[in-house]
């Protein structure tokens, strides 16, 4: 592959996007490629660029898109096809209707905490709008 490539473009490889991502083996401290990969095969909307030696390189687009599924997943507890539904849904850029689909319920020992987070999905979900 030409070195120019990689230093010149705004491309990350999997390793750098599980690493940013946290996704990191706790015992042995690697990083848990397989994981992106197993979500590349579920998220039709994951596409990254695949090189000489079928090496991943993901745009900005494509990480905040992985990052919104890590969030969704690992912290919301939603599953793999309720995340699907989210990412499917033309009209996913409100937060009303991300209160509908039940990413967001009060709790009112947990309000800021949850305001925070309901925030932080919004900010994404802007973030990806730009992309299209």
């Amino acid at each position: 592959m030409n070195e120019d490539f990689k230093s010149n473009s705004i491309y990350k490889t999997i390793g750098e996007i599980a690493k940013e991502l946290g996704l990191i083996d706790k015992k042995t401290g690697k990083t848990q490629t397989h994981t992106l990969r197993y979500w590349e095969s579920q998220f039709k909307q994951i596409k990254p660029l695949v090189r000489a030696g079928k090496r991943r390189y993901y745009t900005e687009k494509n990480f905040q898109i992985i990052k919104l599924i890590k969030f969704l997943l690992k912290d919301k507890g939603l599953t793999i096809n309720g995340v699907k539904k989210i990412l499917n849904d033309p009209n996913r850029q409100s937060i009303d209707h991300n209160i509908s689909l039940g990413i967001y319920k009060p709790d009112l020992k947990n309000t800021k905490i949850l305001k925070e987070k309901v925030k932080k999905i919004s900010k994404i979900i802007k973030e990806l709008k730009r992309f299209k």
